[in-house]
């Protein structure tokens, strides 16, 4: 049987194939058997390949008595070789389809040589020992049969199949985390479960979260509640067969009026069968006992799910309790959940409860940071005498609402006002707890009326105090309405910038000074102009600093913004508010590197035919000629209605400043909206209300400004002190 070729089984591998397999011999074991494929009309066909690519065709068998398709059936394989010898090219690579060649035809005349039949996973070999039963079982049996198939090549489908069912779990598990773990608060978190779920993974799922939420070691008291946080779907088709998902809204809030029939709120009853899925922690299909009846409980009575592997309940467990639940669902026509997809929902609801959790401290620690940034600055601006004030604060991201910029306006003795606006470095809750001493400690340095640069001296001194790397930068200006002046100090923050009542903006030369915090260093005050009708304009850098331009380059913006704001009002100063808006107008989408605190002042000031100022000696005649000064003043303002009060309080207010001082008082009356009355001594002690006795002789005087006056009040100078009080016009009495 020399002429008859040996047969050769190739290995029905779906690697690569590096190279081509070697000659058959006695010590070639038959790798993988194929497995008969029967033909039609139940014969048996051809061996086929088995893997992703099937690529032999199947030949249509024929009687055994037809030489035509015992010709076609009698065919060698060698890989790489169609029937006409012509290498085929598989799609995979240089060709074959997962390692196995395609047959071509034997020799003419050669009979096709079936190898013997070996149990699963034993080694034929061919050879020798081989030829003899097969030569034999070919005289006896006539035409040769096809092999039968072993079902080895099956299984090896199989395992390639779960395989790559494995790995698409595993690669979803990740594109899902991370769009979970992307998510800094809560709706964003819970958004990216929905959003990476579904259609993927679920056709429909529902998220229920406890209301409230615990945050971090704190106890909730009372029943736990679950509400339903977000919803999210494939729109429902109405030829679906079977059961029905529950009827969810195609937005992702759901309520009662848009027709969802699954509950919003949920109470988890003590020992019931939603609390004892919830602290089983593990995820359940629907038809499991426990799921089947703690999901009436979660989702209501009324709520259809759907029947077989389809219902999955995963309880979110954060780092300490139980959180909430998700449920997964698919529709009927869909493959139901397998039992890995078990450990993929308990991925899923492990990230988004640790990120709820996360969501949740980071919520309340950017809440109490922002109350207490917000607690810290003013709630509303003071209207002192002669300007006007407006502000705006803006935090710099919602990822970044901490910061510690300030601003202030102070009212001063005399009409004066003080104007400060800080900025502390860094953006966390220590720069706002900083901010807020820095800005207590500018109020009562103000209060005593020090100059500028001794506000910013101390400040300074505070700053070191409070650590050694707390750092800010300051700028203090007093506004003197009667005067027409302005004092500035600066401590390392960008200069102001004064907009003129004619449109002319220009950056005011304020020595730049050192940061407070430095320690060691002078303060200088300059004093300047500060005309009717003008604008100061102070910031922090974050309105002229950015990653895209430098401090400089964003002064020069602000001062062209200015001009160009006023020229449209033409000789009339803007209004205060409009001109603020138009000044954050020139932020772009990406100058929001920091927090921004504004302030702008506009300069009335106070004509001096509005005022009147005198010197007096402290004796026992200076209380009527205060008196008289006084009734002149109102003669000549046309203010004679409010003789009778200003005598008493003159009266009044005067006797105690010259029973006490030693050198000369000074009176003063302002007619602005008000009439405001200024008595100054050099006696540091305040005067305090107190309830006289009826045996006492004095006492009584402030109890008569406290009844008559509009206002009143006493402010420690350093080098003294001033009372005032104020009365109300009469009408038509402004000015």
């Amino acid at each position: 049987m020399d002429g008859i070729p040996r047969v050769t089984e190739h290995p029905t591998s779906h690697e690569p194939r590096q190279a081509a397999p070697p000659a058959a011999s006695s010590a070639t074991p038959h790798r993988a058997p194929y497995t008969a494929a029967a033909g039609p009309g139940g014969l048996p066909g051809r061996p086929t390949p088995h893997g992703p690519a099937e690529v032999a065709e199947m030949s249509p068998a024929a009687p055994r008595g037809d030489d035509s398709a015992h010709t076609a059936d009698n065919r060698c394989e060698e890989p790489g070789a169609d029937a006409g010898g012509t290498p085929w090219q598989g799609p995979g690579d240089g060709g074959t389809a997962g390692g196995v060649g395609r047959p071509r035809p034997c020799p003419e005349g050669t009979p096709s040589v079936p190898p013997p039949a070996a149990p699963h996973g034993v080694p034929v070999e061919s050879g020798a020992r081989g030829e003899e039963p097969a030569r034999a079982s070919e005289q006896a049996a006539g035409p040769a049969a096809p092999p039968a198939r072993s079902a080895h090549p099956a299984e090896s489908g199989e395992v390639l199949a779960a395989r790559q069912a494995g790995g698409d779990r595993l690669r979803f598990i990740g594109a899902a985390t991370r769009r979970i773990a992307r998510g800094i608060d809560l709706d964003e978190i819970v958004l990216g479960l929905c959003r990476a779920t579904v259609p993927t993974f679920a056709d429909a799922i529902l998220v229920y979260l406890r209301d409230p939420l615990p945050v971090g070691d704190e106890r909730p008291t009372g029943p736990v509640v679950l509400r339903l946080r977000r919803t999210d779907r494939i729109p429902e088709e109405p030829d679906t067969n079977g059961g029905r998902l529950p009827m969810l809204p195609a937005q992702p809030d759901l309520s009662p009026a848009m027709g969802g029939s699954a509950a919003e709120l949920s109470e988890v009853l003590p020992g019931g069968p939603l609390a004892e899925v919830l602290r089983g922690v593990r995820p359940l299909f629907g038809e499991v006992q426990a799921a089947r009846a703690a999901l009436p409980e979660l989702l209501g009575p009324l709520t259809q799910l759907p029947a077989g592997h389809r219902v999955i309940l995963a309880p979110l467990r954060g780092r300490r309790r139980v959180i909430g639940a998700a449920v997964f669902l698919r529709r009927p026509d869909r493959p139901a959940f397998e039992a890995d997809d078990l450990l993929v929902a308990a991925q899923l609801a492990t990230h988004t409860a640790l990120g709820v959790d996360k969501a949740v401290l980071y919520g309340r620690e950017a809440y109490i940071a922002d109350a207490l940034q917000r607690t810290m600055l003013p709630d509303s601006l003071p209207q002192p005498t002669g300007v006007r004030l407006a502000s705006r604060y803006l935090p710099a991201a919602e990822t970044a609402r901490v910061g510690g910029d300030w601003y202030d306006a102070i009212p001063l003795p005399g009409s004066r006002v003080a104007l400060v606006v800080g900025d502390v470095m860094g953006h966390s809750m220590t720069s706002a707890a900083i901010m807020g001493q820095l800005r207590t400690t500018a109020q009562t340095l103000a209060g005593l009326d020090l100059p500028p640069q001794e506000v910013l001296h101390h400040l300074d001194e505070q700053a070191q105090r409070l650590g050694s790397d707390r750092m800010a930068t300051c700028l203090y200006a007093v506004y003197d309405p009667v005067a027409h002046r302005i004092m500035v100090a600066n401590a390392g923050h960008p200069p102001p910038v004064m907009l003129h009542r004619g449109g002319r903006a220009e950056v005011l030369n304020v020595p730049p000074g050192a940061p407070i915090g430095v320690g060691g260093v002078d303060f200088e005050a300059v004093e300047l102009d500060a005309p009717a009708g003008a604008t100061l304009v102070l910031y922090t850098d974050g309105l002229v600093e950015s990653r895209i331009r430098d401090v400089w380059t964003g002064i020069e913006q602000l001062r062209e913004r200015l001009t160009e704001t006023a020229r449209l009002t033409g000789p009339n100063p803007p209004p205060l508010e409009p001109l603020c808006d138009e000044v954050l107008d020139m932020l772009g989408p990406g100058d929001r590197d920091d927090d921004i605190a504004l302030l702008a002042a506009r300069f009335d000031g106070i004509a001096p035919s509005d005022v009147a100022y005198w010197y007096l000696d402290p004796k026992a005649q200076t209380a009527g000629q205060a008196r008289r000064l006084a009734r002149r003043a109102l003669s000549r303002w046309g203010l004679e209605e409010l003789t009778d009060q200003l005598e008493l309080l003159v009266s009044e207010v005067v006797t105690n400043a010259v029973r006490y001082a030693e050198r000369p008082i000074t009176l003063r009356l302002l007619r602005t909206d008000v009439l405001r009355c200024e008595v100054g001594d050099d006696v540091p002690q305040l005067p305090r209300l107190r309830q006289a006795r009826p045996s006492d002789e004095g006492g009584r005087g402030l109890y008569l400004v406290n009844r008559m006056a509009r206002r009143w009040g006493a402010t420690r100078l350093s080098t003294g002190k001033v009372v005032w009080f104020e009365l109300s016009m009469p009408f038509g009495g402004t000015p």
